[in-house]
C-alpha cells in the first residue's frame, strides 16, 4: 500500500475514534478494575533518601524500595509483575521493580547524551518498553524503544522532530502513541532554567509505535502552553494538559480534548483558571465513565470534569496535590506531596484517606 494512502486510513480512524471502541477496549491497560488493586508512586522520605512507594485503595503503605535519587512516574508491563518508575531531573535511569514486593529487578541507565523524562509506556503485549528521552546537547526529544524480553535492551529509536518530549500513553487502539511535547529546552548543566519560553513549540503529537512515524500533530493556541500530560479514554478520545509558561495574570484554558478529528481547548471559566495556577501536574481519563480529573500543585486544587461537556462536577482545595489515578467504582485517588491521599468522587466530598510521613511525586501509577 502506498505510503500517503496508509497515512491517509491512519488519521481517519483517528478521526473516528468511537469506531475504534469494541477493538480498543481489549488492548487498553486497565487503570481500575483489578482485583485486588495497588497503586505505586515515587516518594520523598523524611531523611532525604528516595523510594518507590505501593498502596492500597485505603491508603495503606505495601512496600517501599529505595532508589538512588528522585523518580517521577512509571508505568505496569501488562502480562508481567513489572512495575518501571524513571528517575527525573535528570532522569539517568529506570528502575524495574516487582510489582507485589517491590524487589529491584533492573536498573537501566540512559544512553550517552541523553536522559529520560520521568515517563513510559509498554505494548499491549508488555514486550517493547517506549520512553521519551531527551537528547540534551541539541534538545531533541526523542522516544526510547526497550525490548522486556531481552533484559531492556534498548532496540530503536523515533524521532519527535520537536523539544521536551514529556509523558507518553497508548490509544486503545493498542497502535498509536501519544505523546505531549512540551517545546521546553533545558539542560543538565542549567538545572531547570527554561532556555527557550520566546521560541517554544509545544504539541500533542501521534505516532506509529512499529515504524515510529509521527501521524498527526496539534499545536496550543499558544505556543507558551506547555503541552505535558496526556490521557487517552477507552472511546478513543484523547487529552492533553497544560503548563503555561507566559505572564502568571494570563489565564488560558488549560486542557485539550481530541476526538471525532477534532481538536480543541476546554474553557472551565476565569476562577477556576485561577484556583489551577496556569499548571496541571496530571490528568486521567476515568475508563469506567465519563469523568477526567487533573489537579495542580501550583493552585492547590484537584478536580473532575465531565469529558463530553467540560463541566466542572467537583473540585478541591488539596495543598501541593498532584498524582491522580482511577478507583475501582468510578472515583479517583489524588496524592499530595505533603503525605496526603484524597479520594475524589462525583457527587460526595473529596474525603482524606492517609496522611504519611512521606512526600508523593507528581503521578501515582
Amino acid at each position: 500500500m502506498p505510503e500517503l494512502t496508509r497515512r491517509s486510513l491512519i488519521k481517519t480512524a483517528l478521526a473516528g475514534s468511537a469506531a475504534l471502541t469494541l477493538s480498543g477496549c481489549s488492548v487498553l491497560p486497565r487503570k481500575a478494575g483489578s482485583s485486588p488493586q495497588q497503586y505505586a508512586g515515587a516518594i520523598g522520605l523524611p531523611d532525604g533518601s528516595f523510594a518507590v512507594g505501593a498502596i492500597a485503595p485505603d491508603g495503606t503503605m505495601l512496600w517501599q524500595s529505595p532508589v538512588k535519587t528522585r523518580c517521577h512516574s512509571g508505568c505496569n508491563r501488562p502480562g508481567a509483575a513489572d512495575v518501571l518508575f524513571f528517575e527525573r531531573r535528570p532522569g539517568w535511569a529506570f528502575y524495574v521493580l516487582d510489582r507485589k514486593t517491590g524487589k529491584q529487578r533492573h536498573r537501566i541507565e540512559a544512553a550517552k547524551g541523553e536522559h529520560f523524562v520521568g515517563h513510559g509506556v509498554f505494548s499491549p503485549d508488555g514486550r517493547f518498553l517506549y520512553a521519551p528521552v531527551n537528547r540534551y546537547e541539541p534538545g531533541e526529544g526523542i522516544v526510547a524503544v526497550y525490548d522486556s524480553h531481552h533484559s531492556y535492551q534498548r532496540v530503536n529509536t523515533f524521532e519527535l522532530n520537536g523539544i521536551g518530549a514529556h509523558q507518553i500513553t497508548l490509544h486503545p487502539d493498542g497502535q498509536t502513541l501519544i505523546v505531549g511535547l512540551g517545546g521546553i529546552l533545558t539542560h543538565p548543566d542549567y538545572d531547570r532554567i527554561k532556555l527557550n519560553l520566546g521560541t517554544m513549540k509545544p504539541a500533542l503529537v501521534m505516532m506509529d509505535r512499529y515504524s515510529g512515524e509521527v501521524l498527526a500533530q496539534f499545536q496550543p493556541s499558544h505556543h507558551q502552553l506547555s503541552t505535558r500530560h496526556v490521557d487517552a479514554a477507552p472511546d478513543g478520545t484523547i487529552y492533553a494538559a497544560y503548563q503555561y509558561q507566559g505572564p502568571a495574570h494570563d489565564l488560558p484554558p488549560l486542557v485539550a480534548r481530541y476526538r471525532n478529528g477534532r481538536y480543541e481547548e476546554i474553557d472551565f471559566g476565569e476562577p477556576v483558571h485561577r484556583e489551577l495556577g496556569n499548571y496541571i501536574a496530571s490528568i486521567v481519563a476515568h475508563p469506567e465513565n465519563d469523568l477526567v480529573a487533573i489537579a495542580s500543585p501550583i493552585g492547590g486544587t484537584a478536580l473532575i470534569f465531565n469529558s463530553q461537556t467540560g463541566a466542572v462536577i467537583e473540585k478541591a482545595a488539596i495543598a501541593d496535590c498532584a498524582g491522580v489515578e482511577a478507583l475501582a467504582g468510578g472515583d479517583f485517588l489524588v496524592s499530595s506531596g505533603r503525605g496526603k491521599l484524597v479520594r475524589m468522587g462525583k457527587s460526595h466530598p473529596a474525603l482524606e484517606i492517609a496522611s504519611m510521613s512521606v512526600q508523593w511525586d507528581h503521578h501515582l501509577v
